[in-house]
């Protein structure tokens, strides 16, 4: 008999009946078109089953009909909060399945670009997770900040969000004269004044750490068995960042701290994401004094026509985005498999929500930041 028999068996004993409690699949309370079918004794969760596929777009079946470079734009779909460093996972697979070379000077901006894409995603995790908690003024706050860099991106790429940025060899244009110093004082601003004011404004308050501290506790061991990634794996204590552990682009040249907590639950999640932008900070800020001059193109055979197969990932703002691509000599990609972090840490939601109060499981839920783009691609 299993334990949830069981539970069922000594509720129906005192007169209890179990009650089936949807959850979503709206928008504000799941952070995307998501169902959670909640099983409830009293108000401690017994189950919670995700019920994925509101957002089915057909993403890795549709790409099988597009040129290797005309997928590209889609791949920013996947997650909308990472776009650079999902652009940044696709072509670096092609290059290698390719042999195609990048110039460094590109390699260097690929890497400014996915970083600052970082921030802005940690950002909007710190307000929704604050919101979700019944705090709302440090969603506005975490919005205030991505605005500044919603406008940095769009000078250079020319679009706030899908900026279709990445090529083949390298990126679309140069960054455009004194953006750097623009990105520079976003930083100093960032370190010195906006981590600070979250603390007093968030972090501090008793009430967020009496939401956060101890509740939705992962083990190191579960981690590591539901396949974890990025910032859930790394608050439960286990120390890995493609960056650093399986470099890619030009990662091994930069100095940073991978960010890891040892308690696993809601506060340790949060502050590792906290954490992670300071690092970026320094990864961005060391990119700018390396990076040389030159082309940001460099050469892609007029008909690309690559065979074999490729698995590459880089490191995203949710963990592990793999490409998995096999070319068998067409213009187009035979196969393409998006290894999404969303989706695997979202698989963990059961193992977390049990027990709790179900007034915890939509913290539950955005601690784990899912992005439904790439969990129903």
């Amino acid at each position: 008999m299993s334990e949830i028999e069981a539970r069922r068996l000594k509720a129906e004993e005192v007169g209890h009946e179990k009650l089936i409690l949807n959850l979503g699949p709206q928008h504000p309370s799941t952070h995307g078109v998501l169902r959670v079918i909640t099983t409830l004794e009293g108000e401690r969760i017994t189950e919670a089953e995700p019920d994925i596929g509101f957002l089915h777009r057909n993403f890795e079946k549709i790409v099988e009909g597009w040129t290797w470079s005309q997928v590209i734009p889609l791949t920013d779909r996947n997650d909308y909060l990472a776009n650079i460093n999902n652009e940044h996972a696709y072509v670096l697979a092609v290059e290698k399945l390719a042999g195609i070379e990048v110039p460094e000077r590109a390699e260097y901006i690929r890497v400014i670009m996915s970083e600052l894409n970082r921030i802005a995603s940690h950002l909007l995790t710190f307000g929704t997770f604050a919101m979700d908690m019944g705090a709302f003024t440090p969603f506005l706050y975490g919005f205030r900040e991505r605005e500044l860099l919603y406008d940095i991106f769009e000078k250079v790429t020319g679009a706030r969000m899908m900026h279709n940025y990445v090529r083949l060899s390298g990126v679309r244009n140069d960054l455009p004269d004194g953006w750097d110093k623009e990105v520079l004082e976003f930083l100093d601003r960032l370190e010195n004044d906006v981590i600070p004011d979250y603390y007093d404004l968030l972090i501090k308050n008793p009430i967020f750490e009496a939401r956060s501290l101890g509740v939705g506790v992962l083990t190191k061991e579960d981690a590591i068995a539901y396949g974890a990634a990025g910032p859930i794996l790394r608050g439960s204590g286990i120390d890995w960042d493609l960056r650093r552990d399986m470099p890619y682009s030009i990662y091994d040249r930069f100095d940073f701290e991978v960010i890891t907590r040892e308690e696993g639950d809601h506060y340790a999640r949060f502050m590792v994401r906290m954490d992670e932008m300071i690092e970026s900070a320094k990864i961005i800020r060391q990119a700018f004094e390396q990076m040389p001059e030159g082309p940001v193109m460099g050469k892609v055979p007029r008909v690309l026509k690559p065979e074999g197969d490729i698995y590459s990932a880089v490191e995203g703002p949710r963990g592990e985005i793999g490409v998995y691509l096999v070319g068998d000599g067409n213009f187009k990609p035979y196969r393409v498999k998006w290894r999404a972090p969303s989706f695997s840490n979202l698989s963990i939601l059961p193992l977390m929500a049990k027990g709790q109060f179900v007034a915890d499981i939509v913290l539950t839920i955005g601690t784990l930041d899912p992005i439904f783009g790439e969990v129903d691609r």
